[in-house]
């Protein structure tokens, strides 16, 4: 496979990448889409949570002082 073909990102992660991209725990992940801070989508079976959404989320946590 040629090295100078571009990669591609998935705008659709699971949860445990959206987990790994936020370095946040599971439990926290699950909890701020239970309390719809953070939207997640269902495709079968599996729960997605988009980068855009992610992002939004991570973007409106409060700041440090």
């Amino acid at each position: 496979m040629p090295s100078d073909l571009p990669s591609i990102q998935r705008e659709a992660l699971s949860i445990a990448e959206a987990c790994a991209v936020a370095g946040i725990g599971r439990t926290k992940i699950y909890q701020a889409i239970n309390d719809g801070n953070l939207k997640a989508r269902k495709f079968g079976k599996r729960t997605l949570v988009l980068r855009d959404d992610l992002r939004e989320f991570l973007a409106s946590l409060p700041g440090v002082a």
